[in-house]
């Protein structure tokens, strides 16, 4: 009966300790800034920020800027940076709607075309990055311009809008208000987290990340890890592209021109380090939500777009300024508290 009790006393307290932990998170902040700002802008706008038609559009268009943050968690987590997040989604989006609208493809088989290219395109880039050498910022900044210009071929200052209904119906479909869209994100989050959380692959990505030295004295390629993530962050780069694809009227040169910024903002805002080994799905996810709320009072007030992206910009240089700022911190105290004092008594 003791050992029961205390196995009870240790469970209770190891649910109390996750609980204390989570609340002192990123994650925990976050989510109280999103529960407090959906509710401000429901009161500004006199409810109907709360009605089911508000909710599903404010829910469809934040299924893209969920992915997109995941895309670019993925290449930070191995001390990458993805230049050609928003220029390989708008490709990818191009390309799907081309061969739907132009060419006759079945939506199913354009959607399969496009995850496979934005996969591919993710693996030659990281493919690139190990066998040049040469610093990622430069390989995805080139492969953003090679990107930018296919973009422009495929569609030219046209907006291609005639592709398939049944992708269409999936973009706007959305039982008891919840876009299908939407869900799809979520659900490529908890897959994600599960990948990188409880697999042996995923653990060796944020190995490679966290101390590429030590994983390599470890048995761990970190070339391949290198690789490995930036075909994960095209794969959900390409998911992004579809769900995008499926939710606006039509698409052009111009998708995917605006996702840079905010594929930043949700990994680094949902606390993820610049330097890799770590990664916040939770806190990318709800980061998301921010930035989309953002967006949402802009419209709300309407705001100049362009102090959208000056408010971001300012909280990501926030975020990232005040976790350097703790980091020196850490280590001055670990400096300190490791420093040996001299001894000021005689030789005995």
């Amino acid at each position: 009966m003791n050992r029961l009790n205390a196995l009870r006393g240790q469970g209770s307290w190891g649910g109390g300790e996750t609980l204390r932990r989570f609340s002192r998170s990123t994650a925990a902040m976050l989510l109280c800034v999103v529960v407090a700002g959906y509710l401000a802008l429901g009161v500004a706008s006199s409810g109907s920020f709360f009605e089911g038609p508000s909710v599903r559009v404010f829910l469809q268009y934040l299924a893209t800027p969920i992915l997109i943050g995941l895309a670019q968690m993925v290449a930070l987590c191995v001390g990458q940076l993805n230049l050609a997040v928003g220029a390989l989604g708008g490709f990818t989006a191009c390309l799907m709607g081309v061969l739907m609208a132009d060419h006759g493809v079945p939506a199913g088989v354009a959607v399969i075309v496009g995850l496979l290219t934005a996969t591919a395109i993710g693996l030659a880039t990281g493919v690139a990055i190990v066998a040049t050498q040469i610093n990622g910022f430069i390989v995805t900044l080139a492969t953003m311009t090679i990107l930018l210009g296919a973009q422009y071929r495929l569609t030219g200052t046209r907006t291609v809008d005639g592709y398939s209904r049944t992708l269409r119906d999936f973009g706007t479909a959305a039982p008891l208000d919840i876009p299908l869209v939407f869900v799809t994100a979520l659900v490529a989050a908890a897959l994600l987290a599960a990948f990188m959380y409880r697999t042996v692959a995923g653990r060796r990505l944020l190995a490679a990340g966290g101390n590429p030295l030590a994983a390599r004295l470890s048995g761990i390629s970190t070339d391949r890890q290198i690789v490995a993530a930036h075909t994960l962050s095209g794969l959900l780069i390409g998911v992004a592209a579809v769900t995008s694809t499926a939710s606006l009227p039509g698409v052009n040169r111009s998708v995917g021109g605006d996702w840079l910024l905010p594929s930043f903002a949700a990994p680094i805002i949902g606390g993820v380090a610049l330097t890799g080994g770590s990664i916040a799905v939770l806190g990318t996810v709800l980061a998301a939500f921010v930035t989309r709320l953002i967006d949402a009072a802009r419209a709300q007030f309407s705001l100049d777009p362009s102090w959208v992206n000056l408010l971001i910009g300012l909280v990501v240089l926030g975020t990232v300024a005040g976790g350097r700022l703790h980091q020196t911190r850490l280590e001055k105290s670990a400096t300190t508290d490791g420093a040996v004092l001299p001894q000021t008594g005689g030789a005995q």
